[in-house]
């Protein structure tokens, strides 16, 4: 059935809450925690491919990485490790995870989409601006996760990571969640286990920064 000319362009989506979420058009009360949470779980790396039998590494649990290899390196405030565990939360209102050679070739709307996703989320949160510092010490962080996930969860080679995927940052074996969470180094968490300890996270600092 065509859209009658007469209704605005929207483009929604009914969260597990029960609120509806416009993409096109979000507001910082579109959702709960709780469908941000189960949305990252929900949404998984790697196109969904994994050499884990079980459910493939979402992006919460990438999120959570993220930020422990970042806590293990500086000194954050609430407000910034809430910076690292949202840095890739349009995702789990899209529920999409682009790998970023694609993004180019879904254009100029794509990247407006997320714009106005990632500034709902900011807004709702109070996250801080990243300083340019602080943004080159989150991409280190997130493109080592990148590079042990290659090899840890999607079966490259050391080799092809640094060859294929062009991510020359070094493989390191140690995951940081196992010492907080336990399991095996790596190992995808199912989508329960990702969006109950994400939320956790997005809570107990969401409360230090207020």
């Amino acid at each position: 059935m065509s859209r009658s000319p007469e209704l605005p362009e929207r483009a929604w989506v009914r969260l597990p809450s029960g609120r509806r979420l416009d993409l096109i058009a979000p507001t910082p009360f579109d959702w709960a925690d709780e469908d941000l949470s189960v949305g990252l779980a929900r949404t998984y790396r790697w196109g969904g491919h994994s050499v884990w039998p079980g459910a493939p590494l979402s992006v919460a649990q990438h999120s959570l990485a993220v930020l422990e290899m970042r806590r293990k390196r500086a000194r954050l405030t609430p407000g910034q490790q809430l910076r690292e565990l949202l840095h890739d939360a349009d995702e789990g209102l899209i529920n999409f995870d682009c790998i970023s050679p694609l993004k180019p070739f879904l254009g100029p709307g794509f990247a407006e989409l997320v714009r106005r996703l990632t500034a709902a989320i900011a807004t709702r949160y109070g996250l801080p601006a990243w300083t340019a510092p602080e943004k080159r010490a989150h991409k280190v962080a997130d493109v080592a996760a990148a590079a042990a996930e290659a090899v840890f969860v999607a079966g490259w080679t050391r080799a092809e990571v640094r060859e294929t995927l062009g991510i020359l940052a070094p493989v390191k074996p140690d995951d940081p969640l196992v010492g907080r969470y336990g399991g095996e180094p790596w190992q995808p968490w199912g989508p329960e286990a990702a969006a109950e300890r994400f939320l956790a996270e997005l809570k107990r600092l969401a409360f230090a920064t207020r």
